[in-house]
């Protein structure tokens, strides 16, 4: 995050109920709505500046590849960004701004270059105390934790300056 939006601060921990993640069509994450009780998205919480919206609202392709929609999602805020966030006790209710693909929502594998982002995204998110098990159950059946040299380089310069791959 701090290499699209230099300007975001970590805020906390955020659990979307009612959705399950998934790697879509386009072969990037995305949420969809699910009627499984259980199905829940983690994710990390930043604060953005206009500035820094407006940047990754064009990484992320809005309006065609994602629109942005504001959903009620638990909230466990950081006292201390070094420190694991206990989930145990109850988060409270915020409307949070998420970028979501209404269009694509089948399953489908991730581009190459994508998971050697996503492992770093994995990486920050079990050290900020997204459950291990989340990620393992809901995560890793749609990324590996592998990466080649020429990946991760690909994946570091589009995350510094977005390109399309089309």
């Amino acid at each position: 995050m701090t290499l699209r939006c230099s300007s975001s601060t970590y805020q906390g921990i955020g659990r979307l109920s009612g959705h399950r993640w998934i790697i879509n069509g386009r072969g990037y994450a995305n949420i969809v709505p699910s009627k499984n009780a259980e199905d829940v998205v983690y994710g990390l919480i930043y604060d953005l500046t206009p500035d820094d919206e407006s940047a990754l609202d064009v990484n992320e392709g809005v309006p065609f590849a994602y629109t942005k929609e504001m959903l009620g999602v638990d909230f466990w805020a950081s006292k201390d960004s070094s420190c694991p966030i206990d989930l145990t006790r109850d988060g409270r209710k915020c409307d949070m701004l998420v970028y979501i693909d209404r269009e694509r929502t089948e399953d489908d594998k991730p581009r190459e270059e994508y998971i050697f982002r996503m492992n770093m995204g994995i990486k920050d998110g079990i050290e900020a105390g997204i459950p291990k098990d989340y990620v393992d159950r809901v995560l890793r059946p749609f990324v590996p934790e592998v990466g080649r040299k020429e990946v991760e380089e690909m994946a570091r310069k589009q995350a510094r300056s977005f390109e399309d791959e089309k």
